[in-house]
């Protein structure tokens, strides 16, 4: 996503774009796959703020589709929170998020109005926050602590310290930090700042690109080509040429040297300094930097489809998430310590239930996705082998997985029991195949506070000419590694395209941020 967001912002401002992806289909995590006549996406679940028209988000959405890429809206209600006592419904919009939530628990009426308060002003500081990473050095140093002084501040703690400060309400926290799992860090590790993020992004609700995730690379593409740019896939890079301390180019797996006057690398900050530059100069210090950073946890999904419409079904589009228990920070460390643990979460997405096209598609079928998560060391004997082929303990890994979800959709979607006529699961080293993630990670580095703490997290890297994209620069999810390509265009052309995209009128077809 920050890899196309970018290729399309520059190729309408006039410059002469190559967009290189190792997977035979372009999108990253926002990509579709079909199998067996079902098609599900694998990262895009839902995306908030994008039905409102005069919002960042969908003003960047708009900018670089021109306006091609249509949204859903989910409903009332876009997450239901599952503990054993109690089901919470989030609903969309700020107040009737609030009184759903004062009706469970009335004597926390305050705290509930101070938490969600803090939240969105906490989110709405971190435009002030990314501001400085195109500035150059000097006006970056010099700016950055009074700009992103109180997003900082926040996103240097933890969830659970700032919740503290609130209630002392056990359940109630659960509840409100049950979205952990769109970020990957449950409430004791994670950087409130990411956890606001979250909050605000989708306080108006949820939303889904209408033909489902695979629209988002299908409206861009052509944006990109109409203005000069190719996108080729199948085009694994292996090596970015560095020449006399800059960037010149990149080396592609089949021989190929591809001459550049800039490389912008979308594949994660890891990624490009372990694997991609093999010649770093002398006195970079970016690999000593990321190794204080760890990536994110590992997942897997299973993709299950059923022949009878989502209507028949009674699926709504309101994802399910579910929990063993309110304490989100136990919950995980007693499942890495012990497998057979209960998950920490699973979540439950219906996208057949969500996309106003699927039945144009695919008429009566309906597909469900479920994510729990899992380290990728569990499944580390077998990341030498082929994707495909891999047999013995890998499959009855995935087995069990697959046992326990099902168990779990049963007994919470217990409609589709005896119904299901295909269901495939994804590993870790799935993520790794297709998205070249070498620990299966989906969500890049973790959202620690320490990682917002780290100011050289910026577009520009030591090295001239070498840029980075995607939600290692932002924060994670679609809508970070979105953001992360406005930031590297800004920082490429020497402008604030967040301010310019902002004030674009959406009728205006704009062929050139400099015309």
């Amino acid at each position: 996503m920050g890899g196309l967001c970018t290729a399309s912002i520059l190729s309408k401002a006039g410059k002469n774009v190559l967009v290189l992806e190792q997977h035979y289909t372009a999108g990253g995590f926002t990509h579709s796959f079909k199998r067996k006549g079902y098609e599900w996406d694998v990262g895009v679940h839902y995306i908030g703020k994008v039905h409102k028209e005069d919002a960042l988000l969908r003003k960047v959405f708009d900018y670089v589709s021109d306006n091609q890429l249509k949204w859903a809206f989910m409903g009332e209600v876009y997450d239901r929170m599952v503990f054993p006592d109690r089901i919470y419904d989030f609903k969309a919009g700020e107040n009737d998020f609030k009184n759903e939530l004062i009706k469970y628990f009335p004597e926390e009426e305050k705290a509930i109005n101070d938490y969600v308060k803090i939240a969105t002003h906490t989110a709405r500081s971190f435009r002030n926050f990314v501001i400085p990473k195109v500035l150059p050095p000097p006006l970056d140093k010099l700016l950055s602590p009074f700009l992103g002084r109180k997003f900082r501040h926040l996103g240097g703690q933890t969830t659970l310290s700032v919740l503290n400060r609130f209630t002392g309400n056990k359940k109630l926290i659960g509840a409100l930090t049950a979205q952990w799992g769109d970020y990957g860090l449950p409430p004791g590790r994670s950087s409130f700042g990411m956890h606001a993020l979250v909050v605000d992004h989708f306080l108006d609700g949820g939303n889904y690109p209408v033909g489902g995730a695979s629209s988002i690379a299908r409206t861009l593409i052509p944006v990109i080509e109409r203005n000069g740019g190719r996108v080729a896939v199948k085009a694994p890079v292996k090596e970015i040429l560095i020449e006399n301390g800059q960037a010149v180019g990149v080396l592609l797996k089949n021989g190929d040297r591809l001459r550049s006057s800039l490389v912008i690398s979308g594949t994660g900050l890891i990624n490009t300094f372990s694997e991609l530059v093999r010649k770093n100069p002398k006195g970079n210090n970016i690999n000593e930097r990321y190794q204080n950073i760890r990536p994110s946890l590992a997942h897997v999904c299973l993709y299950i489809g059923i022949e009878q419409s989502a209507q028949s079904l009674g699926l709504k589009p309101a994802n399910l998430w579910i929990f063993p228990g309110y304490d989100h920070d136990a919950n995980l460390s007693r499942y890495l310590r012990d497998p057979s643990a209960p998950l920490p979460l699973v979540f439950i997405s219906f996208p057949s239930s969500k996309d106003p096209d699927w039945d144009n598609r695919f008429p009566n079928k309906a597909t469900i996705e479920m994510v729990s998560l899992a380290p990728y060391e569990w499944f580390q004997n077998w990341e030498d082998t082929q994707w495909g082929k891999r047999r013995g303990g890998y499959e009855d890994l995935k087995k069990n997985f697959t046992d326990r979800l099902l168990q779990q959709l049963y007994k919470y979607v217990p409609q589709v029991q005896g119904k299901i006529n295909y269901w495939e699961l994804s590993s870790p080293l799935s993520t790794r195949h297709f998205c070249n993630y070498k620990s299966g990670e989906i969500y890049g580095l973790e959202h620690t506070p320490h990682r917002f703490k780290q100011n050289w997290l910026r577009p520009k890297t030591p090295i001239k000419n070498l840029f980075l994209t995607g939600q290692d620069i932002a924060t994670a999810g679609v809508g970070g590694a979105l953001i992360s390509g406005v930031l590297t265009s800004s920082a490429i052309l020497k402008r604030n395209l967040l301010k310019d995209i902002l004030i674009v009128p959406r009728h205006q077809k704009v062929t050139s941020l400099d015309g």
